[in-house]
């Protein structure tokens, strides 16, 4: 990770004024690294619900369509330091979103990708939104994680969890699944930014790619989706699509 990309705060301390001349006032200075990761998704996926959870601890009593980004940080302790996560949840709808995506990309650390388990075709657009980040230059050296979301709701889910290993690895990311709603999963999303909280501030990437000669690492089998005949073929472990109401 550059140098320069890195943005730090700075917090003054100092012990309590003396008025015996011959104390000194020793004041320290310390800086706390911040961290941009962007969330991003079809709308309607939940992102703005998973980024509420981890920062406030609990599922939004009201949500509504984010136009265009929506701010939230966190600070976490890291072996010991204290490093603030700032999240950037952009709308998923292009109209919402356009005028906005040069200063979405910039000077990012970190991306988390949100697919609605429920809904193949939140997933079957994951290839166009990497697409995206691939455009706007981030490398693969920014860790990137995909997310299920919406797993509590088990009688309705489209998207098998080892097609999404699949691509998952195919693209060299860790796959979770987990539920923004459940508070029995609130766990997991922590374990999402968490992990991440760890790699940049140690800045490895996610996983060791061992690229093989087709840019993919070596022993992984690359699964394309879309609305291809062959993609629909791995279709059917799924249930029907089912729209749902959250506008999270």
């Amino acid at each position: 990770m550059e140098e320069k990309n890195m943005m730090t705060e700075t917090h003054s301390a100092s012990n309590s004024p003396s008025k015996d001349p011959s104390v000194t006032v020793i004041e320290k200075q310390t800086q706390r690294r911040i961290f941009k990761i962007i969330v991003i998704g079809d709308s309607n996926v939940g992102k703005t619900c998973l980024t509420y959870r981890f920062c406030t601890g609990k599922f939004p009593d009201k949500t509504e369509a984010t136009i265009g980004v929506d701010f939230r940080e966190r600070t976490v302790d890291v072996d010991g330091e204290q490093i603030k996560l700032q999240l950037w949840d952009t709308a998923g709808q292009e109209r919402f979103r356009k005028s906005m995506v040069q200063h979405y990309y910039r000077n990012v650390h970190a991306v988390v990708f949100v697919y609605d388990v429920t809904k193949m075709s939140s997933f079957e657009n994951m290839p166009g939104w990497i697409e995206e980040c691939d455009r706007h230059n981030l490398n693969l050296e920014i860790p990137r994680i995909l997310v299920g979301n919406k797993c509590d709701m088990t009688d309705k889910v489209a998207v098998n969890t080892n097609l999404a290993q699949k691509f998952a690895d195919s693209h060299t990311m860790p796959l979770f699944e987990t539920s923004a709603k459940d508070e029995e999963k609130a766990n997991h999303i922590d374990a999402i930014f968490l992990t991440l909280a760890h790699k940049l501030k140690n800045s490895k990437p996610m996983m060791s790619p061992f690229v093989g000669p087709g840019g993919y690492p070596n022993n992984v089998q690359v699964v394309t989706v879309g609305k291809s005949p062959e993609s629909r073929g791995l279709q059917k472990m799924s249930t029907e699509d089912k729209q749902d109401q959250c506008s999270c």
